[in-house]
Formats: C-alpha cells, sequence, structure tokens
C-alpha cells in the first residue's frame, strides 16, 4: 500500500493528489510488466545497451524515487551524502535477489509519497545538483512531479519493449 491510496479527500482533490496518482500509475506498471518473471529473465538483458529489468527497478528507486524526492525535494543531507555516481545504480550485483530490489522500489516510493504528501506543489526545492545538471531547470515540487511521471512512463515503455522480446507478453494489446 502506498501512501496516496490513505490520502484525505482534501489531498485526494488536490493538484498535488492528482499528479500522484498518475505517477502510482506508471509505478504499478513498472512492477506489472515484470510480474511473473523469474530472477533469471529479470537480469536478462534483450537490448544491445545491455541493461535488464532488475537494473532499471532499481535505478528507478534509486536514480528516480530516492534522489528527486528525498535529495532534490526534501534535501535530506543523509541521501545526499549516500548518492552514487555515474551509472552504479544500474548494476544489481548477482548476490542480491531479485525481490529486494523490487521491495526496495516499492519502499523508496512510499517514502517519497511521504515527501509529496508533506510539500506544497509551489513549494521551491531543497537542494539542486549543480555538479550534474548546472543552473536549476526545475525549480518546485510540481516541476519535480512532471519531470518523474515522464521518466517512469518512459521507462515503463522500456520494460514493455523488454518483456515482450522475453516471452511475448504486452501490457497493452492492440488488436
Amino acid at each position: 500500500m502506498t501512501v496516496t491510496e490513505n490520502l484525505s479527500d482534501t489531498a485526494q482533490g488536490s493538484e498535488v493528489g492528482a499528479l500522484l496518482r498518475v505517477l502510482n500509475g506508471q509505478r504499478r506498471h513498472v512492477l506489472g510488466i515484470l510480474d511473473g518473471l523469474d530472477a533469471k529473465d529479470l537480469r536478462r538483458p534483450v537490448l544491445p545497451s545491455g541493461w535488464h529489468g532488475l537494473g532499471m527497478v532499481q535505478h528507478l528507486a534509486l536514480d528516480v524515487e530516492r534522489f528527486w524526492f528525498r535529495a532534490v525535494v526534501a534535501g535530506d543531507e543523509e541521501v545526499i551524502h549516500g548518492l552514487t555516481s555515474g551509472d552504479e545504480a544500474w548494476k544489481v550485483p548477482p548476490e542480491v535477489p531479485a525481490m529486494e530490489v523490487l521491495d526496495r522500489y516499492r519502499r523508496e516510493a512510499e517514502l517519497a509519497d511521504a515527501v509529496i504528501t508533506a510539500t506544497p506543489a509551489d513549494a521551491a526545492l531543497a537542494w539542486w545538483p549543480h555538479d550534474l545538471f548546472g543552473e536549476p531547470h526545475l525549480h518546485t515540487l510540481r516541476d519535480v512531479l512532471l519531470h518523474v511521471i515522464t521518466e517512469t512512463a518512459c521507462h515503463a515503455g522500456h520494460l514493455d519493449a523488454a518483456r515482450e522480446l522475453i516471452d511475448g507478453r504486452r501490457w497493452l494489446v492492440l488488436t
């Protein structure tokens, strides 16, 4: 269960509540398209770039949910100091169980939801990674929510393509 499912009626009707419901739909898509794959297929790269579904989920947990909400929006110093650089989040060591990565994504989404529901849509960001992005191009929680919705939806589409290549399963079936 996510924080969104426990939002008050006021929050449910708010702009932030609406954006969070859209984000939660994309989060469900990410997990749903991978549902039923075994640990071997979750780690199986099927595109020339070499990423696999489990690495994508870990990227979404650490580089998207944790980074944008807990570091950038909330300014959590512990999270900021613990951020990795480069493509480290995409690499899942073989000894890490698949369920641990999937649960980490769920947990980071819940932690992100707590930040989101406690922050006004137009609140200024607490921290900005100038070393990564230069001058800020996102300025409020609203901006970050829209960015994360877009990134999550894009990666959900990547996972759709990977899943179809693995076993033919499709999220959206066109007749």
